[in-house]
């Protein structure tokens, strides 16, 4: 598969009444696209995806597939695996580019259960899958070994690692075979994780600063490790900021202020606190030259 460096990993616009506005998401996806987003991933934890229904993540993957010219990876992991088979069946015939798949959370699977859970669900499609390893979300980490072994099925070709542990995203590396796919999903690390042969970053904050992201991609594989290092100290504050309070409050804030208008958040998330909005609003302006748009 060809999902390129830089995942973004899409928030869900909403309009005033919190219904998806599918209008300003397909604008948002057109958006990221330009700003050399090279894949993006629609109904993540970045997209809200607890509070979506079924019909709303199929329409917003149909009318954003239809307008870009870039892989659309469908997030439909739970922690039923009927329930994720179900969801990859709801949206097969929408001919997405890629899954993407969570660890099961709350009932906490072991290795074992993991690995039986990653195979069912592969053996129900033919689509390629990403692993999602998001143990701070989940309560369950998976382990190199299992990753190993679910990495000789077949459809079963990519790993997005966000467990912040780079001794385990390099062994994962070094123990998968080369055309197998380990990207970061700790924005704070993709320059480290390019550097010990990751395959790129599913990202956040390339929602606001994919352009600059693009820069340092760039100047990593010109062997520019001295202009690469400089971007991502510049962007680091950005990073923090964006994960000062739960993901993904920050971002839609930051994509407001800046103009862009996603709306607000579906419970359980709300509005972010006057110490978070100015958090972000120093990491944009250290960053961007940008002017704020508060309602």
């Amino acid at each position: 598969m060809n999902w390129g460096r830089l995942i973004t990993a899409m928030v869900t616009p909403f309009d005033k009444e919190l219904n998806v506005d599918y209008a300003q998401a397909v604008k948002l996806a057109k958006k990221l696209e330009n700003e050399r987003s090279t894949a993006l991933v629609i109904n993540g934890t970045t997209g809200e995806s607890p509070t979506l229904t079924s019909e709303e993540v199929y329409r917003l993957l149909s009318e954003i597939k239809k307008n870009v010219n870039i892989p659309v990876i469908a997030g439909v992991g739970t922690n039923n695996t009927k329930k994720t088979i179900d969801n990859i069946k709801n949206i097969e015939d929408l001919k997405v580019d890629g899954l993407l798949v969570i660890t099961p959370y709350y009932n906490k699977p072991n290795q074992e259960s993991l690995y039986a859970h990653f195979k069912t669900v592969a053996e129900s499609t033919a689509l390629p899958i990403i692993i999602y390893n998001v143990p701070g979300r989940t309560g369950v980490n998976i382990s190199v070994t299992t990753v190993k072994k679910l990495a000789e099925i077949k459809n079963i070709v990519a790993i997005k690692e966000a467990s912040g542990d780079m001794a385990q995203f390099t062994r994962m590396i070094n123990e998968t075979p080369e055309e197998f796919l380990v990207y970061s999903g700790e924005d704070i690390l993709t320059l480290p994780s390019l550097a010990v042969g990751g395959c790129g970053i599913v990202s956040v904050a390339s929602n606001v600063a994919g352009v600059k992201m693009g820069q340092m991609i760039d100047a990593f594989e010109n062997n520019d490790m001295t202009k690469a290092a400089k971007i991502n100290l510049e962007l680091t504050k950005l990073y923090d900021a964006l994960f000062v309070t739960t993901n993904p409050i920050p971002v839609k804030y930051a994509l407001n202020v800046t103009g862009f208008n996603v709306g607000g958040y579906r419970l359980p998330l709300t509005e972010p606190s006057p110490d978070v909005k100015d958090i972000v609003k120093d990491s944009l302006t250290a960053l961007l030259e940008v002017a704020y748009n508060e309602d």
